[in-house]
């Protein structure tokens, strides 16, 4: 047996995609905690990208501690060798994204 008719046209059918699509991606919005955009699309919108930078710092300020509490968990060889390097050379390539969020913050 056939399903019935949801919509009463390809047109109806349509807008019902497009109102839930808009929904979804609302929803996807408020879950992460971001300003939704201004309704008029030719402005700027800093509330929500700065909301943005401001997740994106705390996880890294978070995973750069990690990093840290990890390398001073190795040994004095560990550090000393290669791969001590390696990860100190990754630290040191997070604190520079810090700071570059931090100018676009300020």
């Amino acid at each position: 047996m056939p399903r019935p008719k949801i919509h009463a046209s390809a047109a109806a059918r349509q807008a019902a995609f497009r109102l839930r699509r808009e929904q979804s991606r609302q929803a996807a919005l408020t879950a992460k905690g971001l300003p939704a955009l201004p309704a008029i699309p030719s402005m700027p919108g800093w509330p929500r990208w700065n909301a943005a930078f401001a997740n994106a710092q705390e996880l890294l300020t978070e995973t750069l501690s990690e990093m840290q509490d990890y390398f001073d968990a190795r040994s004095q060889s560990w550090q000393d060798g290669e791969r001590g390097e390696d990860h100190q050379d990754k630290i040191t390539s997070v604190e520079a994204v810090l700071d570059a969020l931090n100018d676009l913050t300020a």
